[in-house]
């Protein structure tokens, strides 16, 4: 993973917090766990959890008894996450211990094969996934079995190791990124909301939504696009219960998960030389390492039109599913579509820090390319059309790559698109894309942003639409899958 740019520029952009854990030994050392088991538990789900203590303890994770991880008042430290192995009754579970909804992450364990099968589509692996989740109100779920373990999260990613205990790389590499980086919408306060100030009766937002109509259609037929699972459709313990769920997520209806997205158009100027004498206002400037030199990039305001959250992603209604979010003078804003129907509620993606590191990181580059390779294609595309971006929960099939586009991320830990790790690894791995493209003599014109048992990200110049068409050209096939990012085990 890139270092190219400093945890206090991170925190300027994005306001990551300067001390986010972003690499494995990092995550580890931050790792605050507690066992907290049911009244009764099955042999295996006890060798199970015996084994990952010792094995969490071996990383230096702190791994605590549960009097040594309450307060006072009964409830978990906040930080801490809870192993719950075993079945509870409504009164025992662990969200009733909790200070707040996002302090503590919840692991369910189960002595029980996964509610899947490896040929499901991706959007029943989701659905069976959720279910789980809302009915035991966890976050995470680990299913046991005499063979086999296997790691579900709520953006629908499935891991199976084929061990019967949970080994010292396992746990590391990918179940520690997973209770470390926690899934979080953005607040309020996060967001200068600038309800109905969208023009779509503009002629930019006409030319620009014409391209999500086309992409859309494209995506309709394709079982990677995860669309819309509804909260009202869950299996609930009891009201209260369900009351918590809507909380968690900020009032939304449901979970769509992916996104598209526009880059506006932005003007750049070129970066700086750091170690040459040239004026420059350092102090409104950011230092990026590229290669072996280090240049002042300028930090420009960007917008981007992204898809709302919980839309239906196949049947786009322009009017009402796009929303305009940006970086203005350093402050994130969110803007939603003029004439929207009475109680319309417009929320913001839980992938708008990953949106915002993507805008972000274009604009770095085009800044950069301006002063090491003038007149790059990237650059004046950038400026005068803007870029595209397209999330979904698919890996492609590394044949139909564009030329130009470079590929980042297949080792980085396995997070959610949804964490301030993921919106940090987009802008490294931006920088990492370019430095390929430098090194090889070619074209920079996007990159693909892999997240392991997750998805993908591409990123460029292409359309909307011509990117649907090139993903949506042929389906990948499982083996096709692994051999080109094998982190993701068995199912993924």
């Amino acid at each position: 993973m890139s270092n190219s740019i400093s945890p206090a520029s991170l925190h300027r952009l994005l306001g990551i917090a300067r001390e986010t854990p972003l690499g494995l030994d990092a995550m580890c050392a931050n790792l605050r766990c507690v066992l907290y088991p049911a009244r009764s538990i099955p042999e295996r789900l006890e060798r199970f959890c015996e084994a990952l203590n010792g094995t969490m303890r071996s990383l230096g994770i702190t791994a605590e008894s549960c009097s040594e991880s309450l307060l006072s008042s009964g409830r978990f430290s906040p930080g801490t996450v809870i192993l719950a192995p075993g079945m509870f009754s409504d009164s025992e579970l662990a969200i009733n211990r909790v200070s707040t909804l996002y302090n503590n992450i919840i692991v369910g364990i189960y002595d029980e094969p996964p509610p899947l099968t490896a040929d499901a589509p991706p959007q029943e692996r989701l659905d069976a996934i959720v279910r789980r989740l809302a009915r035991d109100m966890v976050h995470i779920l680990i299913y046991v079995t005499e063979h086999s373990w296997t790691i579900c999260t709520m953006n629908g990613g499935v891991v199976t190791f084929d061990t019967p205990l949970p080994t010292r790389e396992a746990v590391r590499g990918t179940l520690v990124p997973k209770l470390t980086a926690q899934v979080v919408p953005p607040r309020p306060e996060d967001l200068d909301f600038r309800h109905g100030s969208l023009r779509v009766s503009s002629q930019e937002f006409k030319k620009t939504a014409t391209d999500f109509i086309g992409c859309s259609r494209r995506w309709a037929s394709s079982s990677y696009l995860l669309t819309h699972t509804s909260t009202d459709g869950l299996e609930y313990r009891n009201d209260f219960y369900r009351k918590i769920v809507a909380r968690y997520l900020d009032q939304r209806s449901g979970m769509s998960y992916g996104f598209f997205a526009r880059q506006l158009p932005v003007r750049v100027r070129p970066a700086l030389y750091l170690d040459r004498s040239e004026p420059k206002d350092e102090a409104a400037m950011v230092p990026v390492r590229v290669g072996n030199r280090t240049l002042l990039v300028d930090v420009p305001d960007v917008r981007v039109l992204t898809t709302r959250s919980g839309c239906r992603k196949n049947r786009l209604d322009i009017e009402t599913d796009l929303v305009e979010i940006g970086l203005e003078k350093g402050a994130a804003y969110l803007k939603t579509p003029e004439g929207l129907p009475e109680g319309s509620v417009t929320k913001p993606s839980f992938d708008t820090l990953t949106i915002l590191a993507h805008a972000l990181g274009n604009a770095f580059i085009a800044s950069i390319l301006k002063t090491l390779k003038p007149g790059a294609p990237f650059t004046e595309m950038l400026e005068e059309g803007g870029a595209s971006m397209t999330h979904w929960h698919g890996y492609p099939d590394g044949s139909i790559l564009p030329e130009g586009y470079f590929v980042h991320g297949q080792n980085n830990p396995p997070v959610s698109c949804s964490t301030p790790q993921s919106a940090a690894y987009s802008l490294f791995g931006k920088i990492e894309a370019l430095e390929q493209a430098l090194q090889s003599g070619a074209e920079y014109l996007g990159d693909v942003h892999v997240e392991p048992n997750h998805g993908t990200n591409i990123v460029g110049v292409l359309t909307l639409e011509e990117t649907a068409l090139l993903l949506n050209r042929a389906g990948q096939t499982e083996t096709e899958r692994t051999e080109m990012f094998p982190q993701d085990m068995k199912v993924g």
